[in-house]
């Protein structure tokens, strides 16, 4: 049992309860308790505990952590050396990457990140701010930020780097974007010991496959329908299949059931043009989780 105890780290704040909604989607109850930092979970082979997504990567190196969600943006961030297990898309308000990005206030004379040699830049990922400035030759002071980033602009420092994923937040703050630094998604990544013991590796990969199947379920739906085998071939051709259509043959030798996968934002628009090709039947259902 101690070979295979997985000691998962779930990350506190923004992308804790998206973190809990996915789980629960693959089959896993995560309950949380305002006074404790160790939330509750379905399966006796995994321990959770709340790490600030920030500090993840770092803990997950160090084997305070078997395994740990996080932003790939922040294991660069710590330099961490750990085994990405798979790439999760998800965050707190989209399915989109999320972007780190120099900004200026929209009357700054700052046209590029050569424009900010010598001048002060106020940030939350100090490392990879730095390492971006370096690889443009650009030396400029670049210090931590604890927060509110968006309002230091220009009376506390000439520019920032910011994560963004709609850009509201800059843009109501009178700031516009220069560059871009990064584009980051949410992965699920392990420390590389544990990826070794091969009771946990199978463990995580069994978690993440869960994972990965319900992000690839979302906004799909099934469709299924009788069709004359007359009218197959027009059918077919409506369908635009995740892979292809099943076809299925039913007690009547001149009917069939097809059933495929669909976008969800489809629907309203092949349905009529299914049925004036002749399918009946038509049933729209639920996908929660698709496995290649």
């Amino acid at each position: 049992m101690a070979d295979k105890l997985i000691k998962l780290g779930i990350p506190a704040g923004s992308l804790q309860d998206a973190t809990a909604e996915l789980f629960k989607k693959a089959g896993y109850t995560i309950k949380f308790s305002s006074r404790s930092y160790y939330p509750e979970i379905d399966d006796i082979e995994i321990e959770c505990m709340l790490i600030r997504a920030q500090e993840m990567a770092r803990y997950v190196e160090q084997g305070v952590l078997d395994a740990g969600i996080t932003g790939h943006d922040w294991v660069l961030e710590n330099e961490a050396d750990v085994h990405e297990v798979c790439e999760l898309m998800f965050s707190k308000v989209s399915r989109r990457p999320v972007r780190w990005v120099l900004c200026v206030p929209n009357d700054s004379p700052v046209q590029s990140v050569k424009d900010l040699q010598g001048k002060r830049i106020a940030t939350e990922v100090v490392g990879l701010t730095t390492r971006y400035l370096a690889k443009h030759g650009v030396t400029a002071h670049v210090e931590f930020s604890w927060g509110a980033t968006e309002v230091k602009p220009p009376k506390l420092a000439d520019a920032i780097v910011e994560v963004t994923e709609t850009g509201s937040s800059l843009k109501a703050n009178n700031l516009r974007i220069v560059e871009e630094v990064l584009q980051s998604t949410t992965r699920f990544i392990a420390n590389k010991a544990s990826w070794q013991v091969a009771a946990k590796r199978e463990k995580l990969e069994n978690i993440a496959l869960m994972l990965h199947s319900c992000l690839a379920a979302e906004g799909k739906v099934g469709l299924m329908m009788n069709v004359r085998r007359a009218d197959l071939g027009q059918i077919l051709r409506e369908l635009p299949a995740l892979q292809k259509p099943t076809v299925a043959s039913l007690s009547d030798p001149d009917w069939v059931d097809v059933n495929t996968i669909v976008d969800e934002s489809y629907v309203r628009m092949i349905v009529p043009r299914l049925k004036a090709a002749g399918a009946k039947g038509i049933v729209e259902y639920p996908i929660s989780k698709i496995i290649d």
